[in-house]
C-alpha cells in the first residue's frame, strides 16, 4: 500500500511562481479573451454588408460580413458561436481536472484558443470561421473553469475577494479595448490582422502552460503521486494475474500466456470501464452541487441577474435612443458600462474583504447592492430628463456590477476544493443558457407585443428585484465555508496498466512500496 502521507505532502512551488505574478498572468489572459469578444463585434472587424441605393450604385461591404456576404442572421451567429464550445467544454475540463493537472489543462485550452483564432484569421468561408469561433469557446472553457480556483488558492486571506475582483474587472475592460483594437486594426489594415494579433499575444501563455513546472490546485493529487499509484497498481495487477494462472491449474512459465491472453481481451473493457468511471464520478459530483442549497440559491440569483445584464448590453442603446432620442446611444451606454463595470467590480471585492469575506456577508452584499441598483435603474427609466437618467443609471450600474466578485466567491467557497472547477463551470453554463442567451430574444418579443420601450425597460429592470430577493434568501441559509475541507487530495481514478513487469525491470522503489 502507498502510505497516505505520500499523496498529502505538498510539493514545493515552481521557481517562477509568486502569487502576484500568477494574478498578473491570469488577468492578462482574461483580458485577451475578452479583447477577442470586443474585436469581433467592432465595426472594423465585423464590418457591414454591401449596400445599393435607388440609382443602382452599390457600396462594397467591409469586414467579415462584407467579405463573406453574410446575412444579418449569419453575422449574429458568429458573435455567439463561441458560446457553443464554451458551454459544452466547461464541464468536461472541470471533470478532467481530477485526472490531469489543472494547470496543464489551462495550457491545452489556451493552445486550442490560439490555433482557433489563427483559423479565424485565415478563414475562407462562413462555415470555417463559424467552426473556429466554436473552438475559441472550447479553448476559453478550460481557463474559465480553472483560473478562479488558482487565484483563490494563492490570494492573501484578507484580500481573496479583491483579487477575484481584479480578475473579473478584465471582462468590461477587455471588451472595451477590443472595440477600439478591432476598429483601429480593421479600419487601417484588414480584419484578419486583428485575429493574427490576438493569436500572437496568446501564444506565449499557451507555451508557458506546457513548458513551466505546473502549479498544484488545492484538493487535487500531485501528478507524481498519480504516477506512483498507477505503477503500484500495475505491479499488483501482474501479481494477481500470475496467481490466477496457478489457481487455474494451467501453469505457464511466469503466467505469461494467460497474461497475454488477458491483455487482448481486457484492453477494450478497461477503456470502457475508465470512461464509465469518469461519467459516474461526474454524476456524483453534480448531485453534490444540486443538493447544496447555498450553491443553488447563489446560481439562481446569478441567472436572474445575468438575464437583465445580457438584455441591457444588447437592447440598452436602442431603448435609450427611442426613449430619450440620444444621438450617440452606443457611445453613452458603452462608456457608462465600461466605467461602472470597472469601478463597481473592484469596489465589490474590496467592500466584501472589509466586511469580512464570509458566505453570509457575500449574500448580504449581493442582495443589498442588487436591490439598491435595481431601484436606481428603475427610477432612471421613469425619468423624463436625459441627464437625470444618465446619473441614476450610472449609479445603478455601479451597484449592480459590485456583485461580480462576491457571487464568484460564494461559488468557490460553498463547495469542497475538489469541486471548485465544476462549480465554476456549471455556474457559467447556467447563467448563459438560462440568463443572457434567451433574454435578448425574449425582451424583443415583449417589445413587439407592447411596443413601448420605456415599459419594456421597466419590466426588464424589475427582474433585478427578483435576483436581490433570491440572494437575500441566502443570508438565512446555514452556510459553511468548505474551502479548507477535504485537505486530503482526491483519489486518483483507477488507471491500471496490464503491461507485464516480469522481465526483471521493476524499479526498486516500487518493490519497497
Amino acid at each position: 500500500m502507498v502510505p497516505p502521507s505520500s499523496s498529502m505532502d505538498p510539493s514545493p512551488p515552481p521557481s517562477w511562481f509568486t502569487p502576484k505574478r500568477l494574478l498578473i498572468i491570469f488577468c492578462v489572459i482574461n483580458m485577451i479573451n475578452y479583447v477577442d469578444r470586443g474585436a469581433i463585434a467592432s465595426n472594423g472587424v465585423n464590418g457591414s454588408s454591401e449596400t445599393c441605393d435607388d440609382k443602382g450604385i452599390c457600396k462594397s461591404g467591409s469586414g467579415i460580413q462584407g467579405e463573406f456576404d453574410l446575412t444579418n442572421f449569419q453575422d449574429g451567429l458568429l458573435s455567439s458561436a463561441f458560446m457553443v464550445g464554451l458551454l459544452v467544454a466547461s464541464p468536461i475540463f472541470a471533470s478532467l481536472a481530477k485526472s490531469y493537472n489543472p494547470f496543464r489543462l489551462i495550457g491545452v485550452g489556451l493552445s486550442v484558443w490560439t490555433l482557433s483564432v489563427a483559423g479565424c484569421a485565415s478563414a475562407f468561408s462562413f462555415w470555417f470561421i463559424a467552426i473556429c469561433r466554436m473552438l475559441v469557446g472550447v479553448g476559453e472553457a478550460s481557463f474559465i473553469s480553472l483560473a478562479a480556483p488558482f487565484i483563490d488558492d494563492n490570494a492573501p486571506v484578507s484580500q481573496k475577494t479583491a483579487w477575484l475582483a481584479m480578475f473579473y474587472m478584465c471582462i468590461p475592460t477587455g471588451i472595451a479595448v477590443g472595440y477600439v483594437y478591432g476598429g483601429y486594426v480593421g479600419g487601417h489594415f484588414h480584419w484578419r490582422y486583428a485575429f493574427w494579433g490576438e493569436a500572437l499575444l496568446m501564444l506565449p501563455f499557451a507555451v508557458f502552460g506546457f513548458l513551466v513546472k505546473p502549479l498544484q490546485l488545492k484538493g487535487f493529487s500531485p501528478v507524481e503521486s498519480k504516477k506512483a499509484l498507477a505503477s503500484v497498481e500495475t505491479v499488483s495487477s501482474v501479481t494477481d494475474d500470475s496467481k490466477a494462472s496457478k489457481l487455474d491449474g494451467r501453469m505457464l512459465v511466469g503466467g505469461d500466456g494467460i497474461i497475454g491472453d488477458k491483455l487482448s481481451k481486457t484492453s477494450k473493457s478497461e477503456s470502457i470501464h475508465n470512461i464509465l468511471n469518469q461519467l459516474s464520478r461526474f454524476a456524483k459530483d453534480m448531485k453534490v452541487l444540486l443538493v447544496d442549497k447555498v450553491y443553488v440559491v447563489n446560481v439562481f440569483g446569478y441567472i436572474a441577474y445575468n438575464f437583465v445584464i445580457g438584455a441591457y448590453s444588447y437592447w440598452g442603446p436602442k431603448a435609450g435612443y427611442n426613449i430619450y432620442h440620444m444621438k450617440s446611444a452606443d457611445m453613452l451606454f458603452g462608456g457608462v458600462t465600461i466605467v461602472c463595470g470597472i469601478l463597481g467590480t473592484i469596489s465589490g471585492g474590496f467592500i466584501l474583504d472589509r466586511m469580512g469575506a464570509t458566505i453570509s456577508n457575500a449574500f448580504i452584499l449581493l442582495s443589498g447592492a442588487t436591490f439598491l441598483g435595481a431601484i436606481s435603474c428603475f427610477s432612471a427609466f421613469c425619468l423624463r430628463s436625459l441627464y437625470g437618467f444618465i446619473v441614476l443609471f450610472a449609479v445603478g450600474e455601479l451597484l449592480v456590477f459590485a456583485t461580480q466578485a462576491p457571487v464568484n466567491y460564494v461559488c468557490l467557497h460553498c463547495v469542497r476544493p475538489s469541486l471548485r472547477p465544476l462549480s465554476m463551470a456549471i455556474s457559467t453554463v447556467s447563467i448563459h443558457i438560462f440568463g443572457d442567451v434567451p433574454s435578448s430574444p425574449l425582451v424583443g418579443i415583449l417589445q413587439d407585443h407592447i411596443n413601448n420601450w420605456r415599459d419594456t425597460a421597466l419590466i426588464l429592470t424589475s427582474i433585478l428585484f427578483l435576483a436581490a430577493g433570491i440572494w437575500f434568501i441566502g443570508v438565512f441559509l446555514h452556510a459553511v465555508d468548505k474551502s479548507n475541507d477535504g485537505s486530503q487530495p482526491v483519489s486518483t481514478p483507477r488507471i491500471t496498466s496490464r503491461k507485464p513487469l516480469l522481465d526483471g525491470n521493476v524499479d526498486e522503489s516500487l518493490c519497497e512500496v
